[in-house]
C-alpha cells in the first residue's frame, strides 16, 4: 500500500508538470499575433534554396509552386542543391533552367553524415538574396506564401522567421492520425517563439537572413549531426539575437507536405528528429523533454501494474483525462488556424499510440544509426 502511495504522488506530480508545459503551450499560441497582410510592394532580394535527394516523382509539383509565386520574380532566386540523386531528380531540375530555376550539383567524394546542411551551406555561399527561405523538395505553397513571408520580415525585422507546415492529402486513418501529431508538434514549436523561448522549428518553411547565418558561424559545430539544419539553428539565432525570431502566423503562409506511408518510414522521421536533442545547448528544454517522457512512461508502468492492483487503473485513468484535456484545448486553437478540425476526433486514440510512440522514440531517437534517403547517418 506504501508503494501505491508512492507511485500516486509521484504520478500526479508528474502530470502537473505536464498540464503545466501544455498550458504554457496554449499561453504561447495565444501571445502569436496573427499577421494581416497588406497589400504592398516587397523590396527584398530573397534566394529559395531546396535540397534534393531521389524526388523525381513529384519535385515537378515543388518547382511549379515555386514559379506560380506572386512576387517580383527580379527579387526572387529558385536554388535546388541535388544531393547525389540516383533518379532524374538534376534532369526534371534542369529542364526549367529557362524560367529561371538554378541547379547546383553537390560533388562530395568523402562521406559525410549531413549532407543536407553541406547542400543548403553550399548555395547559400553561391546565392545572391540577403533573405534566405528554406523548403523541402516534396512541399507544395499557395501563390501568396513567398509575398507573405516577405512582408513579415520587412515589417518585423526578425533575423529569422519560422512559417507553418502541414500535412494533406492523407491517403489512410494511420495519415490522419500523423497530420494531428504533426500540428501538435509545429504548434508546440509556434508557442514557444510566441513565449520568447523558441526550442524547435521546421525547415520546410524557414526564413533568415543570409548576414545572421554567417554571424552565427552557419553549421559550424552542429554539422556532424545529419539533422539539425532547422532546430538546432533556430537556437544558435536564439542565443545570438535573443528576441529577433519570429513564427508567421498566416494560413497564406503554410506549406503543405504529406505524411509517411508506412510506420517504418514514419519511425525512421522521428528518430532523426529526435536525435537532435543531443545537441541542445539550452538544457531547460532537455529536463522539460525528460520529464515528459517520464510521464508517459509512468502511464504505461501504472498499465502493466494495473493487471495486478486495480487501483493503478484508476491512475492511469485520471492521467489520460487529463492529458486529452490539456491537448484538446490546445490543438482546438492549433487546428482551427490550420482548418483541420475534423482531425481532433482522432485525439483520443491516438493519445494511447502517443504514450508508447514518446517512450520508444526518446530512447531510439537518441541511440544509433537511422536511415535517411537510402544512407545510415547518425
Amino acid at each position: 500500500m506504501e508503494i501505491f502511495i508512492v507511485v500516486s504522488y509521484l504520478s500526479a506530480f508528474l502530470t502537473l508538470v505536464y498540464l503545466f508545459v501544455v498550458f504554457g503551450f496554449i499561453r504561447g499560441w495565444h501571445k502569436l499575433v496573427p499577421f494581416l497582410y497588406k497589400e504592398t510592394k516587397g523590396t527584398t532580394a530573397v534566394s529559395i534554396i531546396i535540397a534534393a535527394r531521389n524526388e523525381a516523382d513529384g519535385i515537378h509539383r515543388t518547382i511549379e509552386a515555386l514559379l506560380a509565386q506572386d512576387y517580383d520574380k527580379t527579387l526572387t532566386e529558385i536554388i535546388f542543391i541535388d544531393d547525389h540523386s540516383t533518379d532524374n531528380t538534376a534532369r526534371i531540375i534542369s529542364s526549367y533552367a529557362a524560367e529561371g530555376i538554378k541547379l547546383i550539383s553537390l560533388k562530395e567524394d568523402k562521406a559525410l553524415n549531413s549532407y543536407k546542411k553541406k547542400a543548403i551551406q553550399t548555395a547559400i555561399g553561391q546565392c545572391e538574396g540577403s533573405l534566405i527561405i528554406t523548403t523541402d523538395a516534396d512541399c507544395r505553397m499557395g501563390t501568396k506564401w513567398l509575398k507573405t513571408i516577405v512582408a513579415f520580415y520587412e515589417e518585423k525585422q526578425y533575423k529569422m522567421i519560422s512559417s507553418p507546415v502541414a500535412y494533406d492529402e492523407e491517403k489512410s486513418f494511420f495519415e490522419r492520425a500523423q497530420s494531428l501529431e504533426f500540428l501538435y508538434l509545429i504548434g508546440l514549436g509556434a508557442s514557444t517563439i510566441g513565449n520568447k523561448q523558441p526550442s524547435t522549428c521546421n525547415g520546410a518553411n524557414l526564413a533568415y537572413e543570409r548576414a545572421a547565418f554567417y554571424e552565427v558561424g552557419g553549421f559550424q559545430g552542429i554539422d556532424d549531426l545529419a539533422s539539425g539544419d532547422d532546430e538546432l539553428l533556430l537556437h544558435k539565432m536564439a542565443a545570438r539575437y535573443n528576441n529577433h525570431i519570429g513564427f508567421l502566423k498566416n494560413t497564406d503562409a503554410l506549406v503543405y507536405t504529406h505524411a509517411k506511408p508506412n510506420l517504418k518510414e514514419f519511425l525512421q522521421q522521428r528518430k532523426r528528429w529526435a536525435s537532435k536533442s543531443t545537441r541542445y545547448k539550452n538544457k531547460s528544454i532537455i529536463v522539460l523533454g525528460v520529464f515528459i517522457w517520464f510521464f508517459n512512461l509512468s502511464i504505461l508502468l501504472n498499465l502493466v501494474a494495473g493487471i495486478f492492483f486495480i487501483g493503478y487503473l484508476k491512475i492511469v485513468f485520471a492521467q489520460l483525462i487529463l492529458k486529452i484535456f490539456a491537448e484538446f484545448v490546445f490543438l482546438t486553437d492549433v487546428t482551427k488556424f490550420a482548418k483541420r478540425r475534423s482531425l481532433l476526433v482522432l485525439l483520443p486514440f491516438l493519445n494511447v499510440l502517443h504514450v508508447l510512440y514518446i517512450i520508444y522514440i526518446g530512447v531510439a531517437g537518441n541511440s544509433g544509426k537511422y536511415n535517411w534517403k537510402d544512407r545510415m547517418v547518425k
